[in-house]
């Protein structure tokens, strides 16, 4: 192995990725002609062809099929170690990625706390539906809503959710009373998933509900439609609870129900042990369990 260049490997995995000699070059700023040399010394080395040429078109043999998953992943770790280092000498930022919803409704008005708390810490946040691609970004965290389980990345479940049917004041005051899930019949549903209603009536003892209203895609626009008076939403209890509480929004009628879902602090298991990564799980941590659950 002393005999092989690092260059040389990471010319193999750039044109094997691409099976293409010159997106190859492109992807590293060489020459093609620089990618062709490195891949014959390569081959030279190992003494064992690693691509079938046909013209400018490539394909791998089964030596190179065989020898470029270990190579990605060598490679891969060589880039998560060299990225968590720059990262860690980075003068306190930290990079997290939020949902939207969670940012806005959640998160936003318990931030002036955590800067007056750790102003050595450069809290950088970025809200996000997207699944973070840690291995080629800067990010070291994100909270996100899920089961719990996302492939090579470590998750500690950090709060719960409930599921709550909220309208406006005026709709309460304006319509009969809402004292059992018939009577959200007679109202406009707005719910981002038709199976939510169902599977919160369902959990209930009830028939499923038609829905009568078009779906929204976005949990923000859903709770702004119920502020609005446009009918009643199924919303989660952390995106609604200080509207519930400012007068904004009332529940329409008193049953939660708790999520199979929670909300978790996600990060690769190489960032989980940074000073400045547990002082922020510790603090959102604290935050969720001061948290006041429906009753």
């Amino acid at each position: 192995m002393a005999s092989i260049p690092l260059n040389a490997l990471r010319t193999f995995e750039a044109v094997a990725n691409h099976l293409s000699f010159s997106k190859g070059a492109e992807t590293l700023n060489v020459t093609p002609a620089a990618v062709s040399s490195q891949i014959r010394a390569l081959e030279d080395r190992l003494d064992q062809k690693l691509f079938y040429r046909q013209g400018r078109n490539i394909s791998l043999t089964p030596v190179g099929r065989r020898l470029l998953p270990g190579v990605q992943r060598g490679l891969q770790e060589l880039r998560q170690a060299v990225r968590s280092v720059e990262l860690e000498k980075s003068e306190g930022v930290l990079n997290v990625s939020v949902m939207p919803s969670f940012m806005q409704r959640w998160l936003a008005h318990r931030m002036a706390e955590f800067y007056q708390a750790y102003p050595e810490i450069d809290l950088r946040i970025n809200a996000s539906n997207l699944l973070v691609d840690f291995a080629n970004t800067d990010f070291h965290v994100a909270v996100r809503f899920g089961p719990g389980t996302w492939e090579g990345l470590e998750s500690v479940k950090m709060m719960d959710d409930w599921i709550v049917p909220v309208c406006s004041p005026d709709l309460v005051e304006k319509s009969e009373p809402m004292e059992s899930v018939d009577d959200l019949r007679q109202h406009n549903l707005l719910v981002s998933d038709d199976t939510l209603w169902n599977e919160w009536v369902g959990s209930l003892g009830g028939e499923a509900i038609e829905r009568n209203w078009p779906a929204l895609d976005d949990s923000l626009s859903l709770i702004i439609m119920a502020e609005q008076g446009h009918g009643v939403a199924l919303a989660r209890w952390s995106l609604v609870a200080r509207d519930l509480d400012a007068g904004r929004l009332v529940r329409a009628i008193p049953i939660a129900v708790k999520t199979n879902w929670s909300y978790y602090f996600v990060s690769p298991a190489h960032y989980m042990d940074l000073p400045k990564v547990r002082l922020l799980r510790t603090w959102l941590f604290d935050h969720a369990a001061k948290f006041e659950k429906p009753e």
